[in-house]
């Protein structure tokens, strides 16, 4: 409780501020809006604060008998382990580029998708558009990669068959350690492109028409109708999701990678997460393994914190 004194002709008035009685007030006025937002809550609690604590096994030679308490702590024994381990430094630069390769090739996509669809004047032919590529996304990795493994079999794959009507000799895609890469980041980008213009589509639709209106009475066509009015239209959203996106830069997704890779190509597909899998859980190292995540996570938090802050000094809103 706080006083605050004002003059007013000479005379002063003193009243009385309670910030807490009106927070509580506000809350209870608005409390189907506080309960609709519970799960939500409850579910960042449960799933993603609370497991958390988990992460101190990273300091630990953890015991699955004795648990947290009883394991002894060996502070950073685990992260000296991991940086002189070369199998490490394999599946992190592996992780980098595959990650690279999809923020280079897969972050202009739905942008370019959602121009695109915006351009389009005949509504079924759109909707009909919008359906067949937000499809793949509702579409686990498991169908996807059964399909992919039909679609690109060197003997009986439809890619294969056309490549032979051309001349050309059948490739092993999902064996090759030359093709791999490539089939990972087109069949991300595959899957996820129509779902990720939804966000572009409802910018897009926020645009004031007098604008485009205008542009047209200046001479301008549809190019520069882009570049002047619709990107700079875009530049909030697509910052905001880049930097979202940056947040997951080591997040390659193990159930794609898990699904298509094999004892062939893990020389350019073994990644940080199939590698915590693969040595975590199938070799019981979980310590070491909680310290290749904690330090998969903390260069996360590093990207987001310094794109987040140039993005400020360009004017920008940031995330934060």
């Amino acid at each position: 409780m706080s006083a605050i004194q004002i003059a007013e002709n000479g005379t002063n008035h003193k009243f009385t501020v309670k910030p807490k009685r009106k927070r509580f007030q506000f809350i209870r006025s608005h409390w189907d809006l506080y309960l609709i937002m519970l799960p939500g809550i409850l579910y960042f609690v449960i799933y993603k604060y609370v497991p958390m604590w988990g992460a101190v096994i990273a300091f630990q030679d953890y015991n699955v008998f004795k648990g947290i308490w009883g394991s002894e702590w060996v502070g950073l024994a685990h992260f000296k382990a991991m940086f002189l381990n070369e199998d490490f430094y394999k599946i992190f630069r592996n992780t980098l580029l595959i990650s690279i390769y999809k923020l280079l090739w897969g972050f202009p996509g739905p942008i370019i998708l959602a121009i695109m669809l915006n351009e389009v004047r005949n509504m079924l032919y759109k909707r009909s558009i919008q359906t067949l590529v937000y499809l793949p996304h509702f579409l686990s990795w498991i169908i996807l990669g059964g399909i992919l493994v039909n679609v690109l079999s060197p003997s009986s794959g439809i890619v294969n068959k056309l490549l032979e009507a051309l001349g050309v000799e059948p490739i092993f895609f999902l064996t090759s350690t030359e093709w791999f890469r490539t089939v990972i980041v087109a069949s991300d980008i595959w899957k996820e492109v129509g779902w990720g213009a939804i966000v572009y589509l409802a910018a897009l639709a926020g645009i004031d028409p007098q604008l485009y209106e205008a542009a047209i009475m200046d001479g301008a066509n549809k190019w520069k109708q882009i570049i002047h009015i619709t990107l700079p239209s875009l530049m909030g959203v697509i910052v905001t999701l880049f930097l979202l996106r940056l947040g997951h830069v080591l997040d390659v997704g193990f159930e794609q990678i898990f699904v298509l890779y094999n004892s062939l190509v893990y020389e350019v597909g073994d990644v940080i997460e199939t590698y915590v899998y693969r040595v975590g859980i199938q070799q019981a190292k979980f310590s070491f393994t909680t310290a290749v995540g904690l330090f998969k996570a903390v260069i996360g938090l590093i990207l987001v914190s310094l794109v987040n802050k140039g993005a400020k000094k360009l004017g920008q809103e940031g995330i934060w």
